[in-house]
Parts: structure tokens; C-alpha cells; sequence
């Protein structure tokens, strides 16, 4: 990452994307620092939506994002919770498909667009581009899988419970150790979960009685990892 001004965080360049950058020769390096294009989002942004298609490989550099399914009723559906470095809106892209889902921003984040036939000129002469882009893919596949068994069998306390874990997994905890560095409304948190918002905060409310988490508006702590890894396997 670049230097920044005392105080902020440095700016992310392309390099930071390592699943890319790493694997490529000094020339695919410099071809595409020269074929990139930076964007910036502020947060609640729509990043892209539902039925737009793609116009190029979409990489986080900084920041967080949401991808999210409009439900039956205006009801949303998080499929996806998203931090940097990591690749967004891949699955259409590459299909050469609509969105099937939008993507909006939980807090500021940076954008790294590499267009398509900048991608796949890199994808053709670098296999190992290739191997790392599509582990990437498969290894998020085979979470979407496990999130999609666990969201329909799992009672309310199980789902809660996963997603607590989850989100600490992905964004992990600030610097006490047990606040989770990602600060998500009660209804973000039901729609993460598969649940109504009334249900989140029910829930939400009983782990506190019970002293597995603290709650302070967005804020979450939590108190007691191995309980809720507990309640999450219980289901």
C-alpha cells in the first residue's frame, strides 16, 4: 500500500490484490498497472445491481461490501459479505452473465477494475493466474454451498449463533480481542442469518441474558467464543 497522511490508513494499490498480483512475470505486472482503473465507493453505495452485467473483473482493494438478494415481499437476502483483498460480481463476469444479486457498500471501500480483455489476456498466458483465480472461486462455491444447508436446517439460535461466528471469521475482532470490526444493523444481521429482524433481536437478546455477547447498538462484543461455537454446531 501507498503512504498517506498521518493518522489514515494507507491507500491499497493493485499489488495488494496478491491472488492476482503475485503470480504474474515483471511485464504482466507492468501491463497491468497500466490497465486498471480505481474506483471509489462511499458506503450504503450501489456498487452494481441485480441484472447489469459486468464490464470487467471487479477487485476490493480497502473497505466492505454486501451482496444481497431482493426477497419475496422487499425482503433482502445477505448471500454474501464481502472484505479485502477479494474479488466481487466474479460469477457473472465470467459467465458473461446479468448480476444475479447487487452489491453495496457497509463502509468506504476502493475498487480495482481490471476490463475483460485485460483479464484474459493475463489468464491466457499465465496458468498459474489461472490455478489462483480459480481456487478463489471454488473455494468460495463450497462455502456458498455449506451457507445454503446450514441457513435451512439450522433453528434460529444455530443460524444466529453461525453468523456472530462467521462475521468475526471474515472481518475479525478490534484490538480488545472481542469486538467484531464490522457494525451491521439488526435487520443486515436477520437477512445474514435467514431470519426476520424481530427474531435477530429475540435472539440477539437471549445470548446477552445468557453472557455469550455484549450488545451496544451496532456494536458486538463477543464474551464467550466457545458457547456460541456451542449453540452454532447444535444448530
Amino acid at each position: 500500500m501507498t503512504a498517506s497522511k498521518k493518522g489514515q490508513l494507507p491507500e491499497p494499490t493493485i499489488k495488494d490484490i496478491s491472488v492476482v498480483y503475485s503470480v504474474l512475470t515483471p511485464e504482466e505486472r507492468e501491463y497491468l498497472e497500466k490497465n486498471h482503473t480505481i474506483l471509489k465507493y462511499r458506503k450504503n453505495q450501489i456498487i452494481y445491481q441485480e441484472g447489469e452485467k459486468p464490464t470487467g473483473l471487479q477487485c476490493l482493494g480497502s473497505g466492505k461490501v454486501k451482496v444481497f438478494k431482493e426477497g419475496v415481499g422487499g425482503r433482502d437476502q445477505i448471500v454474501r459479505l464481502a472484505k479485502a483483498p477479494g474479488f466481487i460480481g466474479y460469477r457473472a463476469f465470467f459467465a458473461d452473465e446479468a448480476h444475479i444479486a447487487s452489491a453495496v457498500v457497509i463502509e468506504p471501500c476502493t475498487i480495482f477494475h481490471i476490463k475483460k480483455d485485460v483479464i484474459e489476456k493475463l489468464m491466457a498466458s499465465n496458468n498459474r493466474l489461472c490455478m489462483n483465480i480459480i481456487n478463489a472461486f471454488a473455494t468460495e462455491l463450497g462455502f456458498s454451498r455449506y451457507r445454503t444447508v446450514t441457513l435451512t436446517q439450522k433453528h434460529i439460535r444455530g443460524r444466529l449463533a453461525e453468523s456472530l461466528i462467521l462475521l468475526k471469521d471474515i472481518y475479525g475482532y478490534e484490538e480488545d480481542g472481542c469486538t467484531l470490526s464490522i457494525y451491521l444493523s439488526r435487520e443486515d444481521l436477520a437477512n445474514f442469518s435467514n431470519m426476520t429482524t424481530s427474531n435477530a433481536i429475540r435472539t440477539l437478546t437471549t445470548f446477552v441474558k445468557e453472557k455469550v455477547i455484549v450488545v451496544d447498538g451496532r456494536i458486538i462484543k463477543i464474551l464467550d467464543e466457545k458457547k456460541l461455537e456451542r449453540i452454532s454446531r447444535l444448530g
